[in-house]
């Protein structure tokens, strides 16, 4: 549970579970409420007129919110967030993500498995389809384990496929809250069943999320509600395989309105799964080859800028250690040929193949065949 304040200890968790675990006010109508009135006690000591000036005849809802039933309700919840790693945060709490409060439709109370700083970070959205190819699967897993590395957070929907590939990814990088799920599910209720041990691992190393209450079960009209919080907590939104009636391009719809990139890998004409992908290349997403392209555009998130400083004149070998520093951060971590890493570098060839020289001896790049270069 959250450190306790006026705002957050058990009295006020159980006001907010109280105005949020009512049975017809959603989202909307609590922000309005919490809009007019400040807290959530604030709310319920309104007093009816006030409260329907606000909500209309949804104040007469209000009611069901002192009753045995919601008390037990509250009870059931503020039990669970004793538990070790279970949180229940609200709008007013230190730790409630920054960048939710951007979207115009912010969860109210956000139920979090794992470390709650996790939502916090830098993140990336990594989404596509159930059904994924062989190939998708290993672009989305490779993608997810760049990107950590890198120092984002990426965030997924913990279904089969494309989500899973990601989160998997992810977690191999080895890197603290490396990977947040938001799933349409209560967080007490883990689906699909087949991810189970995908799930413990993700909460071990980063967090599972949902605005739902406890309980909810696998609704299909949680999904689309899902997606904005995936989208909503990311910096971008990566697709990599999407069939042109994909949830996926919810997610990147939702991600436009937010005001957050979209990228998208190009495939096949002949692949069902690429149209999707596709549609949003035509409408406008980014088209992407590789995770250093998605570290171009969004990169700047993950160091915040530096007051200038005073820099010594540089000596030849810190000169060379620069460049070849340069060099990799070009060459990224897929293959890439002599002449495409010439252009990215904006190096002759007769230097590059020196620096590579280096980079090679010391084991940081090895060459490939078709004179190709890779980052180790």
């Amino acid at each position: 549970m959250s450190s306790e304040s006026p705002e957050t200890d058990a009295t006020g968790l159980s006001d907010w579970l109280r105005l949020t675990l009512i049975s017809g006010i959603g989202g909307e109508s609590q922000r309005k409420l919490l809009t007019a009135f400040g807290l959530p006690h604030h709310v319920f000591a309104a007093g009816h007129l006030a409260q329907r000036q606000i909500v209309a005849s949804k104040a007469d809802l209000l009611a069901e919110a002192h009753s045995a039933a919601m008390d037990e309700k509250i009870a059931a919840a503020l039990a669970w967030a004793s538990a070790p790693d279970c949180h229940i945060l609200t709008l007013a709490d230190a730790l409630y993500p920054p960048q939710l409060l951007e979207i115009p439709d912010p969860p109210t109370l956000l139920y979090v498995r794992g470390n709650p700083a996790a939502l916090a970070r830098p993140g990336i959205a990594v989404v596509g389809s159930r059904n994924a190819t062989p190939q998708g699967l290993k672009i989305a897993e490779d993608f997810a384990h760049t990107l950590a590395d890198a120092g984002f957070v990426l965030i997924s929907g913990l279904a089969l496929g494309i989500d899973a590939a990601a989160h998997s990814g992810a977690l191999a990088s080895q890197r603290a809250e490396s990977t947040v799920a938001v799933i349409g599910t209560g967080a007490d209720r883990l689906y699909p069943a087949r991810n189970q041990a995908l799930a413990r691992r993700i909460v071990e190393h980063g967090a599972i999320v949902s605005e739902f209450p406890l309980g909810t079960p696998a609704l299909a009209a949680n999904f689309p509600r899902r997606n904005r919080v995936i989208s909503g907590l990311a910096r971008g939104v990566l697709v990599v395989e999407a069939a042109t009636e994909s949830g996926s391009l919810i997610t990147a719809r939702l991600a436009c309105e937010q005001g957050r990139e979209v990228f998208a890998i190009p495939g096949s004409i002949h692949s069902p799964l690429s149209r999707g992908c596709h549609r949003l290349l035509r409408q406008g997403a980014k088209l992407v080859e590789s995770a250093q392209d998605i570290l171009e555009e969004l990169g700047a998130y993950l160091t915040p800028p530096s007051p200038p400083s005073v820099v010594a004149p540089s000596s030849p070998t810190d000169v060379a250690a620069t460049e070849e520093s340069r060099v990799l951060t070009h060459l990224g971590y897929d293959p890439c040929t002599l002449d495409e890493l010439a252009l990215r570098a904006e190096l002759p060839a007769d230097a590059l193949l020196a620096l590579l020289l280096n980079l090679e001896l010391a084991g940081r790049i090895a060459p490939l065949p078709g004179n190709r270069y890779q980052r180790l």
